[in-house]
Order: structure tokens, then sequence, then C-alpha cells
């Protein structure tokens, strides 16, 4: 299992109530899932709408099973913006 960073942006940040925490899974899906459990909710939601960014390489429409995470890694989760 490896270990790392999720950071969170904007809405994603205010949902969740904290800029960055640990993650500790295998895949995306396996991190996104311990933060939906860690936080039930607004953020819960504002995951659906977000993008993610793997150690800086765009996850796109990658399936979240299939991305792997490193030891050391760091998970961006960027709501959409507007203008942007």
């Amino acid at each position: 299992m490896a270990a790392g960073t999720i950071r969170y942006w904007a809405a994603a940040k205010a949902a969740a109530g904290i800029a960055e925490e640990p993650y500790a899974a295998e895949t995306l899906a396996e991190a996104l899932e311990a933060v939906r459990e860690r936080h039930p909710g607004e953020l819960t939601r504002v995951l659906m709408r977000c993008s993610f960014l793997v150690d800086g390489d765009p996850v796109g429409t990658r399936s979240h099973e299939t991305v792997r995470l490193a030891e050391g890694g760091t998970v961006e989760v960027l709501p959409p913006f507007a203008g942007g």
C-alpha cells in the first residue's frame, strides 16, 4: 500500500474543510473511496465534478481503478473553475 498526499483545491478544499490529507491506497479509486468515507456530504458531490492529477499527470478519462498511486505521491483534486 502506497502512502502520499491528497491536495484539495477551491470548492473541494471548502467542502473537505482542509487543504490536504494523507492517503494510504494502491489506486486512485481506493484513495477516493477513503475520502468519501471520511468526508460524507458536500465533498462527495464535489468529487463527481472534479478532475485529478496524479504526480502531475492528468487522469483524464482513465478508470480510477487503473490509476496506480506511488509511495510519496500526490493526488491533486481540481474542481471545475469558472472561466478556466
